[in-house]
């Protein structure tokens, strides 16, 4: 089959250290990339990846992304890039669409603390 197709609101939760997420196309036969929907907690854990590039867009809330130490302010329909090596989280009640390039991986998540 050429295409996959997930229904995000019928994904269960897990908990991620920006708040809980929904990850669609994770599987081992997907190496491209995964899409998650998250709620961001006002308690997010700054963390960062290796390997993995990450594409966030805010849909709802208003608030900062810390990004290597420095607040940036976001409301909805910001997006940003976040390349690897750039410690980040979110700060505020937000509702995000993250998109990992490639496919998310658990392995790749890495703290300071």
């Amino acid at each position: 089959m050429n295409y996959i197709i997930e229904q995000m609101d019928e994904i269960e939760s897990t908990q991620c250290p920006c708040g809980t997420t929904r990850r669609a196309f994770v599987s081992p036969d997907n190496p491209v990339a995964t899409i998650h929907m998250v709620d961001i907690s006002k308690n997010s854990r700054i963390h960062y990846h290796k390997k993995l590039t990450e594409i966030y867009l805010i849909l709802e809330g208003e608030g900062h992304m810390e990004l290597d130490g420095k607040l940036v302010p976001v409301k909805p329909m910001t997006s940003i890039l976040i390349k690897p090596g750039c410690r980040h989280r979110a700060v505020g009640k937000m509702r995000i669409v993250n998109i990992p390039v490639p496919a998310f991986d658990p392995e790749d998540e890495w703290f300071d603390d």
